[in-house]
Protein backbone atom coordinates (compact mmCIF):
# COMPACT_ATOMS: atom_id res chain seq x y z
CA UNK A 1 0.00 0.00 0.00
CA UNK A 2 1.08 3.58 -0.65
CA UNK A 3 0.83 5.55 2.58
CA UNK A 4 1.24 9.31 2.83
CA UNK A 5 2.28 11.60 5.69
CA UNK A 6 1.97 15.35 5.22
CA UNK A 7 2.94 18.33 7.33
CA UNK A 8 0.11 19.56 9.53
CA UNK A 9 -0.96 23.08 8.55
CA UNK A 10 -3.46 23.79 11.30
CA UNK A 11 -2.14 26.81 13.26
CA UNK A 12 0.35 25.84 15.99
CA UNK A 13 0.14 22.14 15.21
CA UNK A 14 3.60 20.62 15.52
CA UNK A 15 2.68 16.94 15.70
CA UNK A 16 3.18 14.53 12.82
CA UNK A 17 1.13 11.41 12.10
CA UNK A 18 3.98 8.90 12.02
CA UNK A 19 7.40 8.62 13.64
CA UNK A 20 10.45 7.40 11.72
CA UNK A 21 10.30 4.17 13.75
CA UNK A 22 6.71 3.62 12.65
CA UNK A 23 7.71 4.43 9.09
CA UNK A 24 10.46 1.80 9.20
CA UNK A 25 7.97 -0.84 10.36
CA UNK A 26 5.55 -0.08 7.53
CA UNK A 27 8.32 0.01 4.93
CA UNK A 28 9.73 -3.24 6.29
CA UNK A 29 6.31 -4.83 5.80
CA UNK A 30 6.42 -4.00 2.10
CA UNK A 31 4.58 -0.66 2.01
CA UNK A 32 5.69 2.56 0.36
CA UNK A 33 5.62 5.57 2.68
CA UNK A 34 5.73 9.08 1.24
CA UNK A 35 6.59 11.84 3.72
CA UNK A 36 6.43 15.56 3.04
CA UNK A 37 9.71 17.34 3.62
CA UNK A 38 9.77 18.97 7.05
CA UNK A 39 6.70 17.12 8.28
CA UNK A 40 8.42 15.82 11.41
CA UNK A 41 10.54 18.81 12.39
CA UNK A 42 8.08 20.11 14.97
CA UNK A 43 8.18 16.76 16.74
CA UNK A 44 11.94 16.51 16.68
CA UNK A 45 12.26 14.23 13.64
CA UNK A 46 14.48 15.55 10.82
CA UNK A 47 14.00 14.51 7.22
CA UNK A 48 17.14 12.39 7.46
CA UNK A 49 15.44 10.17 10.04
CA UNK A 50 12.61 9.40 7.62
CA UNK A 51 15.05 8.76 4.79
CA UNK A 52 16.90 6.38 7.06
CA UNK A 53 13.63 4.62 7.78
CA UNK A 54 13.05 4.02 4.08
CA UNK A 55 10.52 6.77 3.34
CA UNK A 56 10.35 8.68 0.08
CA UNK A 57 10.64 12.41 0.77
CA UNK A 58 8.34 14.63 -1.31
CA UNK A 59 8.55 18.41 -1.47
CA UNK A 60 4.89 19.01 -2.39
CA UNK A 61 2.01 17.96 -0.13
CA UNK A 62 -0.46 17.99 -3.03
CA UNK A 63 1.56 15.27 -4.77
CA UNK A 64 1.26 13.06 -1.72
CA UNK A 65 -2.50 13.60 -1.38
CA UNK A 66 -2.91 12.66 -5.06
CA UNK A 67 -0.57 9.68 -5.10
CA UNK A 68 -1.40 7.52 -2.06
CA UNK A 69 -4.05 5.01 -1.11
CA UNK A 70 -4.02 5.98 2.56
CA UNK A 71 -3.24 9.40 4.01
CA UNK A 72 -2.52 9.53 7.74
CA UNK A 73 -2.75 12.82 9.58
CA UNK A 74 -3.06 14.11 13.11
CA UNK A 75 -5.72 16.79 12.79
CA UNK A 76 -8.67 17.18 10.47
CA UNK A 77 -8.09 18.81 7.08
CA UNK A 78 -8.66 22.56 7.11
CA UNK A 79 -10.08 24.62 4.27
CA UNK A 80 -6.94 24.91 2.09
CA UNK A 81 -6.77 21.10 2.08
CA UNK A 82 -10.39 20.51 1.06
CA UNK A 83 -9.59 20.57 -2.70
CA UNK A 84 -7.04 17.78 -2.11
CA UNK A 85 -9.71 15.32 -0.97
CA UNK A 86 -10.65 12.97 -3.76
CA UNK A 87 -12.52 9.81 -4.64
CA UNK A 88 -10.57 6.67 -3.75
CA UNK A 89 -8.57 8.27 -0.95
CA UNK A 90 -8.76 6.84 2.57
CA UNK A 91 -8.08 9.56 5.15
CA UNK A 92 -7.17 8.35 8.66
CA UNK A 93 -7.00 11.10 11.26
CA UNK A 94 -8.90 12.88 14.02
CA UNK A 95 -11.99 14.25 12.26
CA UNK A 96 -14.46 15.49 14.93
CA UNK A 97 -17.06 15.99 12.20
CA UNK A 98 -19.96 16.77 14.52
CA UNK A 99 -18.36 20.14 15.21
CA UNK A 100 -17.27 20.83 11.62
CA UNK A 101 -20.04 21.03 8.99
CA UNK A 102 -17.73 22.53 6.36
CA UNK A 103 -15.30 19.59 6.52
CA UNK A 104 -18.17 17.11 6.61
CA UNK A 105 -19.63 18.63 3.44
CA UNK A 106 -16.21 18.63 1.74
CA UNK A 107 -15.65 14.96 2.54
CA UNK A 108 -19.10 14.02 1.31
CA UNK A 109 -18.64 15.92 -1.95
CA UNK A 110 -15.19 14.49 -2.60
CA UNK A 111 -16.03 10.81 -2.36
CA UNK A 112 -13.06 10.24 -0.04
CA UNK A 113 -13.42 7.84 2.88
CA UNK A 114 -12.93 9.55 6.23
CA UNK A 115 -11.91 7.32 9.13
CA UNK A 116 -11.85 9.14 12.46
CA UNK A 117 -9.44 8.04 15.16
CA UNK A 118 -11.92 9.32 17.73
CA UNK A 119 -14.68 6.82 16.84
CA UNK A 120 -12.60 3.64 16.40
CA UNK A 121 -13.57 1.22 19.16
CA UNK A 122 -11.91 -1.82 20.70
CA UNK A 123 -13.62 -5.05 21.74
CA UNK A 124 -14.80 -3.45 24.99
CA UNK A 125 -16.27 -0.39 23.34
CA UNK A 126 -13.39 1.83 24.44
CA UNK A 127 -11.70 4.36 22.14
CA UNK A 128 -8.08 3.20 21.79
CA UNK A 129 -6.96 5.86 19.31
CA UNK A 130 -8.54 8.72 21.22
CA UNK A 131 -7.24 7.56 24.60
CA UNK A 132 -3.57 8.64 24.29
CA UNK A 133 -4.46 12.19 23.29
CA UNK A 134 -7.20 12.30 25.93
CA UNK A 135 -4.68 11.29 28.57
CA UNK A 136 -2.30 14.02 27.44
CA UNK A 137 -5.04 16.66 27.12
CA UNK A 138 -6.27 15.78 30.59
CA UNK A 139 -2.82 16.12 32.10
CA UNK A 140 -2.34 19.43 30.30
CA UNK A 141 -5.74 20.70 31.49
CA UNK A 142 -4.63 20.39 35.10
CA UNK A 143 -1.47 22.36 34.33
CA UNK A 144 -3.39 24.97 32.34
CA UNK A 145 -5.79 25.58 35.22
CA UNK A 146 -2.91 26.19 37.61
CA UNK A 147 -1.25 28.57 35.12
CA UNK A 148 -4.33 30.63 34.28
CA UNK A 149 -5.50 30.97 37.86
CA UNK A 150 -2.57 33.34 38.40
CA UNK A 151 -3.26 37.06 38.25
CA UNK A 152 -0.82 37.85 35.39
CA UNK A 153 -2.74 35.41 33.20
CA UNK A 154 -6.13 36.93 34.07
CA UNK A 155 -7.13 34.46 36.76
CA UNK A 156 -8.23 34.84 40.35
CA UNK A 157 -4.73 35.00 41.80
CA UNK A 158 -5.04 31.62 43.50
CA UNK A 159 -2.31 29.02 43.91
CA UNK A 160 -3.66 25.60 42.97
CA UNK A 161 -2.37 23.98 46.13
CA UNK A 162 -2.97 26.93 48.45
CA UNK A 163 -0.53 27.57 51.30
CA UNK A 164 -0.34 26.73 55.01
CA UNK A 165 -3.47 28.21 56.52
CA UNK A 166 -4.87 29.15 53.07
CA UNK A 167 -7.39 27.05 51.13
CA UNK A 168 -6.38 25.53 47.76
CA UNK A 169 -8.12 26.23 44.47
CA UNK A 170 -11.46 24.52 43.93
CA UNK A 171 -11.49 22.72 40.59
CA UNK A 172 -14.63 21.22 39.04
CA UNK A 173 -14.23 18.54 36.37
CA UNK A 174 -17.24 17.89 34.14
CA UNK A 175 -17.04 14.25 33.05
CA UNK A 176 -15.27 11.28 34.55
CA UNK A 177 -13.87 9.69 31.40
CA UNK A 178 -10.23 9.53 30.37
CA UNK A 179 -9.75 13.31 30.12
CA UNK A 180 -11.55 13.88 33.40
CA UNK A 181 -9.55 11.27 35.29
CA UNK A 182 -6.18 12.61 34.17
CA UNK A 183 -7.21 16.24 34.64
CA UNK A 184 -8.35 15.45 38.18
CA UNK A 185 -5.19 13.48 38.86
CA UNK A 186 -2.92 16.39 37.92
CA UNK A 187 -5.05 19.04 39.63
CA UNK A 188 -5.14 16.95 42.80
CA UNK A 189 -1.41 16.33 42.52
CA UNK A 190 -0.92 20.08 42.53
CA UNK A 191 -2.89 20.23 45.74
CA UNK A 192 -6.22 21.53 44.42
CA UNK A 193 -9.58 20.61 45.94
CA UNK A 194 -11.14 18.59 43.09
CA UNK A 195 -14.71 17.51 42.35
CA UNK A 196 -15.78 15.38 39.38
CA UNK A 197 -19.36 15.36 38.08
CA UNK A 198 -20.30 12.18 36.20
CA UNK A 199 -23.62 10.70 35.02
CA UNK A 200 -22.78 6.98 35.10
CA UNK A 201 -23.27 5.07 38.37
CA UNK A 202 -20.69 2.52 37.29
CA UNK A 203 -18.16 5.24 36.47
CA UNK A 204 -18.80 6.99 39.78
CA UNK A 205 -17.90 3.77 41.60
CA UNK A 206 -14.74 3.50 39.52
CA UNK A 207 -13.79 7.10 40.34
CA UNK A 208 -14.40 6.52 44.03
CA UNK A 209 -12.08 3.51 44.00
CA UNK A 210 -9.50 5.15 41.75
CA UNK A 211 -9.04 8.25 43.90
CA UNK A 212 -9.73 6.61 47.29
CA UNK A 213 -11.57 9.66 48.54
CA UNK A 214 -8.92 12.22 47.56
CA UNK A 215 -11.27 13.54 44.86
CA UNK A 216 -15.02 14.00 45.31
CA UNK A 217 -17.18 12.31 42.68
CA UNK A 218 -20.81 13.39 42.43
CA UNK A 219 -23.76 12.53 40.20
CA UNK A 220 -24.05 15.06 37.40
CA UNK A 221 -27.37 16.81 36.79
CA UNK A 222 -28.46 20.39 36.11
CA UNK A 223 -28.79 21.16 39.81
CA UNK A 224 -25.36 19.80 40.76
CA UNK A 225 -23.68 21.70 37.90
CA UNK A 226 -25.21 25.00 39.05
CA UNK A 227 -24.42 24.28 42.68
CA UNK A 228 -20.79 23.40 42.03
CA UNK A 229 -20.13 26.28 39.62
CA UNK A 230 -20.86 28.80 42.34
CA UNK A 231 -17.97 27.56 44.45
CA UNK A 232 -15.45 26.67 41.74
CA UNK A 233 -12.36 28.68 40.90
CA UNK A 234 -11.83 26.64 37.74
CA UNK A 235 -13.85 24.27 35.56
CA UNK A 236 -12.44 21.61 33.23
CA UNK A 237 -14.87 20.47 30.53
CA UNK A 238 -14.16 16.79 29.88
CA UNK A 239 -17.46 15.54 28.46
CA UNK A 240 -17.47 13.09 25.54
CA UNK A 241 -20.28 11.53 23.51
CA UNK A 242 -18.37 9.54 20.84
CA UNK A 243 -18.92 11.01 17.40
CA UNK A 244 -21.59 13.45 18.57
CA UNK A 245 -21.50 17.08 19.58
CA UNK A 246 -20.71 17.64 23.25
CA UNK A 247 -23.72 18.56 25.38
CA UNK A 248 -23.82 22.14 26.67
CA UNK A 249 -23.64 21.61 30.41
CA UNK A 250 -22.77 25.22 31.25
CA UNK A 251 -25.00 27.97 29.83
CA UNK A 252 -24.07 31.62 29.60
CA UNK A 253 -26.56 32.43 32.33
CA UNK A 254 -24.66 30.15 34.69
CA UNK A 255 -21.43 32.15 34.32
CA UNK A 256 -22.79 34.89 36.53
CA UNK A 257 -22.79 32.48 39.48
CA UNK A 258 -19.06 31.79 39.14
CA UNK A 259 -16.44 33.76 41.09
CA UNK A 260 -14.90 36.76 39.33
CA UNK A 261 -11.92 35.79 37.13
CA UNK A 262 -12.72 32.07 37.35
CA UNK A 263 -11.24 29.87 34.61
CA UNK A 264 -12.92 27.45 32.19
CA UNK A 265 -10.74 24.97 30.28
CA UNK A 266 -13.01 23.31 27.71
CA UNK A 267 -11.20 20.19 26.53
CA UNK A 268 -14.42 19.12 24.75
CA UNK A 269 -14.02 21.95 22.24
CA UNK A 270 -13.07 19.49 19.47
CA UNK A 271 -16.66 18.27 19.64
CA UNK A 272 -18.13 21.76 19.92
CA UNK A 273 -17.45 22.35 23.62
CA UNK A 274 -19.55 21.67 26.70
CA UNK A 275 -19.98 25.33 27.61
CA UNK A 276 -22.38 27.54 25.69
CA UNK A 277 -19.83 30.34 25.57
CA UNK A 278 -16.97 28.19 24.24
CA UNK A 279 -15.46 28.65 20.80
CA UNK A 280 -12.18 27.23 19.46
CA UNK A 281 -8.95 29.10 20.18
CA UNK A 282 -5.32 28.50 19.25
CA UNK A 283 -2.04 28.19 21.12
CA UNK A 284 -1.12 31.67 19.85
CA UNK A 285 -4.32 33.23 21.25
CA UNK A 286 -5.60 30.66 23.73
CA UNK A 287 -8.01 32.65 25.91
CA UNK A 288 -10.85 35.15 25.91
CA UNK A 289 -13.21 36.50 28.57
CA UNK A 290 -17.00 36.25 28.75
CA UNK A 291 -18.88 37.74 31.69
CA UNK A 292 -15.67 38.02 33.72
CA UNK A 293 -14.84 34.32 33.25
CA UNK A 294 -11.61 33.39 31.45
CA UNK A 295 -12.12 30.74 28.74
CA UNK A 296 -9.31 28.50 27.44
CA UNK A 297 -10.57 26.51 24.43
CA UNK A 298 -7.52 25.39 22.44
CA UNK A 299 -8.71 22.73 20.01
CA UNK A 300 -5.40 20.87 19.80
CA UNK A 301 -4.05 20.93 23.33
CA UNK A 302 -1.70 17.92 22.86
CA UNK A 303 -0.05 19.85 20.02
CA UNK A 304 1.73 21.87 22.70
CA UNK A 305 3.83 18.81 23.56
CA UNK A 306 4.42 17.34 20.09
CA UNK A 307 7.41 15.16 20.96
CA UNK A 308 5.36 13.30 23.56
CA UNK A 309 2.11 13.37 21.59
CA UNK A 310 3.52 12.14 18.30
CA UNK A 311 5.16 9.15 19.92
CA UNK A 312 2.02 8.30 21.89
CA UNK A 313 -0.17 8.62 18.81
CA UNK A 314 2.04 6.40 16.65
CA UNK A 315 2.14 3.78 19.40
CA UNK A 316 -1.66 3.61 19.19
CA UNK A 317 -2.22 3.91 15.44
CA UNK A 318 0.60 1.73 14.09
CA UNK A 319 -1.13 -1.65 14.65
CA UNK A 320 -4.16 -0.28 12.79
CA UNK A 321 -1.99 0.95 9.92
CA UNK A 322 -0.45 -2.50 9.59
CA UNK A 323 -3.88 -4.15 9.41
CA UNK A 324 -5.18 -1.56 6.96
CA UNK A 325 -2.20 -2.19 4.71
CA UNK A 326 -2.56 -5.97 4.99
CA UNK A 327 -6.34 -6.29 4.70
CA UNK A 328 -7.47 -3.12 2.96
CA UNK A 329 -10.29 -0.96 4.25
CA UNK A 330 -13.10 -3.41 3.50
CA UNK A 331 -11.25 -6.46 4.76
CA UNK A 332 -10.30 -4.74 8.00
CA UNK A 333 -13.82 -3.41 8.54
CA UNK A 334 -15.31 -6.87 8.02
CA UNK A 335 -12.94 -8.48 10.52
CA UNK A 336 -13.08 -5.75 13.15
CA UNK A 337 -16.39 -4.08 13.93
CA UNK A 338 -14.62 -1.62 16.22
CA UNK A 339 -12.49 -0.38 13.35
CA UNK A 340 -15.59 -0.15 11.16
CA UNK A 341 -17.04 2.28 13.72
CA UNK A 342 -14.22 4.62 12.76
CA UNK A 343 -15.60 5.07 9.25
CA UNK A 344 -17.42 8.40 9.36
CA UNK A 345 -17.86 9.23 5.68
CA UNK A 346 -17.88 6.94 2.67
CA UNK A 347 -19.29 6.90 -0.88
CA UNK A 348 -20.55 10.49 -0.60
CA UNK A 349 -22.50 9.72 2.57
CA UNK A 350 -22.12 10.24 6.32
CA UNK A 351 -22.22 6.68 7.66
CA UNK A 352 -21.42 7.02 11.36
CA UNK A 353 -24.76 7.12 13.23
CA UNK A 354 -23.81 9.82 15.75
CA UNK A 355 -22.34 12.08 13.09
CA UNK A 356 -25.30 11.51 10.76
CA UNK A 357 -27.70 12.42 13.56
CA UNK A 358 -25.95 15.77 13.89
CA UNK A 359 -26.67 16.74 10.29
CA UNK A 360 -30.27 17.02 9.22
CA UNK A 361 -30.56 17.80 6.35
CA UNK A 362 -27.54 15.96 5.05
CA UNK A 363 -24.33 18.02 4.84
CA UNK A 364 -24.21 17.92 1.03
CA UNK A 365 -27.31 20.10 1.07
CA UNK A 366 -26.09 22.71 3.53
CA UNK A 367 -24.68 25.05 0.91
CA UNK A 368 -21.18 25.12 2.31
Amino acid sequence: MRIGVVKEIKPAEWRVALTPAGTAELVGAGNTVLVEQGAGLGSGFPDAAYLGAGALLVDDAAKIWADVDLLVKVKEPIEPEFPLLHDGLVLFTYLHLAADPALTAALVRSGATGVGYETVEDANGHLPLLAPMSEIAGRLAGQVVAHYLTTPMGGRGILAGGAPGVAPARVLVLGGGVVGVYAARVARGLGADVTILERSDQRLRYLDERFEGSVRSLMSDAHSVIEQLASSDAVIGAVLVPGAAAPKLVTRAMLSSMPSHAVIVDVAIDQGGCTETSHPTTHEAPTYVVDDVLHYCVANMPGAVPVTSTRALTNATLPYLHRLADLGLDGFARKDRGFAMGINVRDHKVVHPAVAATYKPAPENDGS
